[in-house]
């Protein structure tokens, strides 16, 4: 009778080992997305029925822009019961990260204690406009960061998130794990097989844009953890 349940404890110890790895490293993951003004028309309550639980909005660029879809899609996503926040699109070579995340701050990518406020993202990327790091060496580029990203903790008590791709982190920042403690990751890699290679030194992705097309608006997103741990991204 003992053997009998040893070898059965045996076969089901060798059936889990056996799982693919993709089986047993599942986890709770939450929808979301990402926009700005090239999204006029966003259906937030269809995107809230469907699963979504939160949306990073655009809000700035540099010190001269303001997105002219902001406020609208940021009432949107609150009437639909979406967590929302803001983001910034970088360009490090027109100004310092200090006065770019001033800029932030006062034109809707501040964070409040409500519950519902995720702390703003710094898109830093490839630039549209010109050199892709925008004429930086890497340390000037981790120096800029840093100044961007200690002036928005000072004035919201939040590090802010950080979103880039695995190539441009490395190309542009030398691979700094400068941040890897202090600022969430929102990785960018468009891909049904994963986020790929965590940059920075960043143990994991907190968020992952894996691609281009949500049915709802914009980019899809996915918080890696389930809802409690998004609230807590929120909170604080």
């Amino acid at each position: 009778m003992k053997l009998n349940l040893l070898a059965a404890n045996l076969a089901i110890c060798e059936a889990v080992f056996a799982l693919p790895t993709d089986t047993l490293e599942k986890r709770a993951t939450v929808q979301g997305f990402d926009i700005s003004h090239y999204q006029a028309n966003v259906n937030f309550g269809g995107a809230y029925s469907s699963g979504a639980r939160f949306v990073i909005i655009k809000a700035t660029e540099g010190t001269t822009y303001i997105d002219s879809s902001f406020s609208s899609h940021y009432n949107g996503a609150t009437a639909a019961g979406l967590i929302r926040g803001g983001y910034h699109f970088a360009l490090p070579a027109s100004s310092s990260g200090a006065t770019q995340a001033n800029f932030f701050i006062a034109h809707g990518g501040g964070w409040s204690g409500d519950g519902i406020t995720l702390p703003g993202m710094l898109d830093i990327e490839y630039n549209p406009y010109g050199a892709t790091c925008y004429g930086l060496t890497k340390t000037a580029m981790v120096n800029w960061i840093q100044d961007f990203v200690n002036t928005y903790h000072s004035k919201t008590g939040r590090y802010p998130m950080i979103y880039s791709t695995n190539d441009w982190w490395t190309t542009c920042t030398g691979n700094s794990a400068a941040f890897r403690t202090t600022c969430p990751l929102v990785l960018a890699r468009y891909s049904t097989a994963g986020p790929g290679t965590i940059p920075g030194g960043w143990p994991y992705q907190t968020i992952w844009q894996n691609s281009d097309k949500y049915t709802y608006g914009g980019d899809s997103d996915i918080f890696n953890g389930g809802l409690t741990g998004l609230k807590k991204l929120a909170t604080g």
